[in-house]
């Protein structure tokens, strides 16, 4: 049963997270970001990864929360 309820929070999170950094990147090139003042501090593929994990991090939670609030009370 956990591994089910783990896979209706996780793959859910994957994918819109993966929506979430392909229009965000379609917008903006990571290239191009002043990080405190600093241009190109960190490389495109470092700034992919860290976004992807940051927004997977946001829409895992936010599906927990929808999972933990559509439990059944007994």
């Amino acid at each position: 049963m956990w591994k089910r309820r783990l896979m209706w929070i996780v793959w859910p999170a994957f994918i819109a997270a993966a929506v979430l950094e392909f229009g965000l990147f379609a917008l903006i090139d990571p290239a191009e970001i002043n990080w405190l003042g600093n241009h190109g501090v960190w490389s495109r593929q470092t700034v992919y990864t860290l976004v992807f994990f940051f927004l997977w991090t946001g829409t895992l939670l936010s599906s927990a929360l929808t999972t933990l609030l559509a439990v059944e009370q007994d």
